[in-house]
């Protein structure tokens, strides 16, 4: 019977031990994706056709 009782006080004692110990889960990070436009691009046109005109008025 003694046996018994200190199986249970240590199986009790051992769990307590554990309690607690997980251990945090690892997040993989999130890729985030934009989509990035250039400034440059909308006035390039504009110059061409004025570089035009001026070309144009010039002869």
């Amino acid at each position: 019977m003694k046996k018994i009782a200190l199986a249970a006080v240590l199986s009790i004692a051992a769990t307590g031990a554990f309690a607690g110990g997980l251990a945090a889960p690892i997040l993989e990070p999130t890729v985030i994706v934009e989509e990035t436009t250039s400034s440059s691009g909308g006035i390039v046109v504009p110059l061409l056709l004025l570089a035009l005109v001026v070309a144009v008025a010039s002869n």
